[in-house]
């Protein structure tokens, strides 16, 4: 068996872990059962080659993540909704026709749209706005472009920290937490129980939150080489840059994850500092969650003896 990459995410109440042949999401519901759904899935780039190179991989990888983060958020949402709109059943039929099925797509889609467009606007081209005014008082490209990467910095740690002290939120930080210690146990080759899981730490390299800290960091960079200080030409560069920016931060995330030296553990040490915030730890009941996720996509059990024995 090869060694497999398992990811995850964290949502409401539950855990979403993505194997090599499907994605399975995990909620712990109001009466505290675990449900758990499996949905087939496979990459466009294990479909498509050529959608699997260097940099487009990540592209690829980025939009894949953020349709079934979306779709598992909201999945997520529906198991606590009011009594009277989840039960129903002598209303209305659980059953869904296909129009019913093209409404749920066209809302996801569109949903995720928006949300990215909002990320867009607050987390690129608001810096861009606001830096460009520094053009006023220097004409040094290089100081433009390094205030207006702090200040995107600046942002999304304030982003973060705002949102931590919500109280849902914090559940689902915890679930992270949950996500990760459960990754790191079977990539260590200890039984998943909750026991073994516990004791593993919460941070992980290949987290969300690294590759979006990444992406930050990345575009200090690359935008170093795209100077204007025409307003409209500034924030279209930002907005087209995107799928590069993504691309490039899923090469450095991908390395950082398969290998441990001096140079991962530099480019993964800002992103598991933010993880202090955007992890928590959890309690047993998370835990499990996170098991019947992983258990839902892989035989953890062979992968586990297959492992340890090539370690021998």
């Amino acid at each position: 068996m090869k060694e497999i990459r398992i990811g995850g995410q964290a949502v409401l109440e539950g855990i979403m872990m993505k194997g090599p042949e499907s994605y399975a999401l995990a909620v712990r519901k109001p009466d505290k059962t675990i449900d758990v759904s499996v949905t087939p899935f496979v990459s466009a780039g294990q479909k498509h080659k050529v959608l699997n190179i260097p940099i487009l991989r990540g592209v690829v990888n980025f939009i894949e993540s953020l349709y079934i983060g979306m779709k598992t958020l909201m999945k997520s949402s529906e198991y606590f909704e009011e009594e009277e709109e989840s039960e129903g059943s002598d209303k209305k039929s659980d059953k869904k026709d296909g129009k019913d099925d093209m409404k749920d797509k066209a809302y996801l889609v569109g949903s995720l749209l928006l949300s990215l467009g909002i990320a867009v606007v607050i987390f690129m081209m608001l810096p861009a706005f606001v830096a460009n005014f520094l053009y006023k008082i220097t004409e040094s490209n290089l100081l433009v472009n390094l205030a207006e990467g702090i200040l995107r910095l600046v942002i999304f740690l304030v982003y973060i920290i705002l949102i931590s002290k919500m109280e849902d939120i914090n559940r689902t930080f915890m679930y992270h937490g949950a996500e990760h210690k459960t990754i790191n146990c079977l990539e260590a080759g200890d039984e998943l129980t909750v026991e073994n899981v516990m004791k593993h730490t919460r941070f992980h390299k290949r987290c969300g939150t690294s590759f979006v800290f990444i992406v930050m960091i990345v575009s200090i960079i690359v935008f170093m080489f795209v100077s204007t200080d025409v307003m409209w030409l500034r924030l279209l560069s930002r907005v087209l840059l995107v799928p590069v920016i993504a691309g490039i931060s899923y090469e450095f995330i991908r390395y950082a994850g398969k290998h441990n030296n001096a140079c991962s553990t530099i480019l993964s040490q800002p992103g598991l500092w933010v993880q202090r915030v955007t992890t928590k730890e959890p309690d047993p009941d998370m835990v499990e969650v996170a098991i019947a996720s992983v258990d839902a996509v892989i035989d953890w059990r062979a992968y586990i003896e297959e492992i340890n024995s090539d370690r021998e």
